[in-house]
């Protein structure tokens, strides 16, 4: 079972001159009073490529209410934060939490390089922060509070689960440099991990899932944090294959122990096919990282191309079964 492109994909392209002229993509998603925030990476230029986090807001119906002119969130330069990259939002005990991607080395990539002429730099090690977002006067507000992933692991694509797991915080994560012997996987998979507190120390790490098929064969990620429903925890994630092709998959986990998959599609559910997700930045890529549920319909937010913001959709409980038919 496919998910439905959204009719006025992209919903958010890039524009202006300067922080976001050149991509926006990779959004996060919350529900706020009954309109739907999107927290976006934005990149205005090639040679550095910071990423910053621009604010957008829609209605339940898609339709563009507010697109603020300033980021809203930027690098942290004293904590080694030259871009801020890939957040995911996930609601947990009445709070907001996001989690996001950091680097002190920021690079274009390869596709962008290559067509530039520009070299190639050190890629530093990513690791995963942590901040809670408050929402007043309109304007989302960030605190700080701290790296959660291993130093060392490489990581991206890290999601809370916005409900403790046996009385205790919970996530997913992607440490790239988990592969090989004493790891069960041979490429970068998505694993289970407690967290003694927000923010703590990750500890408890499962292999969750890893690489099936050959649309997913170079590594998989998490996207958006996991929808709780009555059948699972449903996961929307990302698989690459070994041409660099992204698509999207799902999975639905055991509510109690959601380092165990109760069902998969060996399909993927979204791949790239139109002129947007086929052409850009890095061409050929769907990359799932929001997701809500408005009345009965999953909406799951993706990057396209590393050029776009857009939406499909499904209803969910038709999907769910669909997903546990499998």
């Amino acid at each position: 079972m496919k998910l439905r492109r959204h009719r006025g994909n992209p919903v958010l392209e890039p524009k202006g001159d300067t922080w976001e002229s050149i991509a926006v993509f990779n959004p996060a998603v919350a529900c706020i009073d009954g309109q739907i925030h999107l927290l976006y990476r934005a990149v205005g230029e090639y040679v550095e490529y910071i990423s910053r986090l621009g604010h957008a807001v829609f209605d339940e119906n898609l339709n563009l209410v507010e697109r603020f002119d300033e980021p809203c969130f930027t690098p942290e330069l004293e904590l080694w934060e030259m871009s801020v990259e890939d957040a995911r939002l996930t609601s947990l005990e009445g709070r907001l939490y996001m989690t996001y991607v950091i680097t002190p080395t920021p690079c274009p990539p390869y596709a962008v390089r290559r067509r530039l002429g520009i070299p190639l730099r050190p890629q530093a090690r990513t690791r995963i922060s942590l901040a809670e977002v408050t929402y007043e006067s309109e304007r989302m507000g960030f605190q700080r509070l701290g790296i959660i992933t291993p130093y060392g692991s490489n990581q991206r694509d890290t999601v809370l689960f916005p409900e403790k797991i046996g009385g205790q915080y919970a996530a997913l994560h992607r440490p790239s440099a988990w592969v090989g012997l004493g790891y069960l996987t041979d490429t970068p998979a998505i694993w289970f991990a407690y967290l003694d507190d927000l923010p703590g120390r990750m500890r408890g790490h499962r292999l969750v899932m890893k690489s099936e098929q050959p649309w997913e064969a170079r590594k998989i990620g998490a996207g958006p944090p996991p929808v709780k429903t009555d059948k699972g925890w449903l996961l929307i994630y990302h698989g690459v294959d070994e041409d660099r092709v992204y698509r999207a998959g799902a999975a639905l986990l055991d509510l109690e122990e959601p380092w165990k998959v109760i069902a998969r599609t060996p399909e993927p559910i979204l791949e790239p096919e139109e002129e947007y997700e086929l052409v850009g930045d890095v061409p050929h890529v769907v990359f799932p990282e929001g997701a809500v549920v408005i009345g009965d319909q999953l909406l799951v937010f993706y990057g396209a191309a590393d050029k776009v913001c857009c939406v499909a959709t499904t209803p969910l409980e038709e999907f769910i079964e669909h997903l546990l038919a499998m």
